[in-house]
């Protein structure tokens, strides 16, 4: 009964290690399941806006303008006045009804 016993130890120890690999595999796995996702921020589809470039003249004599898809803070070159100018989209509506693009090189 001994030798059987002593026989059958590596493979019971054995049998024992991979019950406990699978069971802790088993653990991790439904645990990670059930562990809240961060909810991501729906996307909104960008807006077309019509900027006005401020202190800009075009041809015409009239204001000129800027449409873009880009947020409010961006930074966008133009060429106005002759020379490409650097200008930040903002949030400030104009009575026009477009939003204003501030020159920043005058600001600096």
């Amino acid at each position: 009964m001994n030798n059987i016993l002593n026989d059958s130890l590596a493979q019971l120890i054995g049998g024992l290690a991979l019950a406990v690999v699978l069971a802790g595999w088993a653990w991790v796995r439904r645990t990670r399941r059930a562990a809240p996702r961060p909810q991501e921020r729906p996307t909104l589809p960008r807006q077309v806006r019509r900027y006005t470039l401020l202190d800009t003249r075009g041809d015409d004599g009239q204001p000129q303008h800027l449409i873009s898809t880009l947020p409010a803070g961006t930074v966008v070159t133009c060429t106005a006045g002759g020379g490409p100018e650097r200008f930040e989209l903002t949030d400030a509506v104009l009575p026009d009804g477009s939003f204003a693009a501030e020159p920043l090189h005058r600001f600096q």
